[in-house]
């Protein structure tokens, strides 16, 4: 499995990147999972439901299985997982996009709007490989049109190597 990063600071536009791009590879015939890295609680359950409850009682990992879609909630308490033991989970696929994980040592590519007022994180990490902007730059590393999802796309499928 290829693994490429999509990071930046928040409002920045990676979620809104990150759905074109999984639109636009898998149209092209790969397959692809994403990984999003949230720095805030998240509970995809609900209290009084079932899974819920057995998540309370104890339950170490609780599967929810459908006609639809199969969820797997592992409780970690208080445990962060690393980006490995995320991507070790996953079935495999030709491409993981991971939102989020900055720090974290795979090839990225940037989303940077001037309007955040934040600082390029580019300069800092050698592991971004480009910055997808909708901004004028001058960098040592490619600058992608942040609107043109298909640039985007061709920029990570070269750099993996899937194309």
């Amino acid at each position: 499995m290829k693994v490429y990063g999509v990071i930046g600071w928040k409002n920045s536009g990676k979620t809104s990147l990150m759905e074109r791009l999984v639109t636009e590879i898998t149209g092209r015939g790969f397959s692809v999972s994403t990984v999003k890295h949230v720095h805030h609680s998240v509970d995809l359950d609900q209290p009084g439901k079932d899974t819920y409850r057995h998540r309370q009682a104890g339950a170490q990992e609780v599967v929810l299985a459908s006609a639809d879609r199969l969820a797997i909630l592992v409780e970690h308490r208080g445990i962060e997982p690393e980006l490995p033991a995320v991507l070790a989970r996953l079935a495999p696929v030709d491409l993981v996009l991971v939102e989020g994980y900055k720090r974290d040592a795979h090839p990225k590519v940037e989303v940077w709007r001037e309007e955040t007022g934040q600082p390029l994180i580019q300069s800092g990490d050698p592991l971004v490989r480009a910055v997808a902007s909708d901004a004028t730059l001058t960098l040592p590393v490619p600058v992608l049109d942040l609107n043109d999802t298909v640039a985007v796309a061709n920029f990570i499928l070269r750099e993996t190597g899937l194309v």
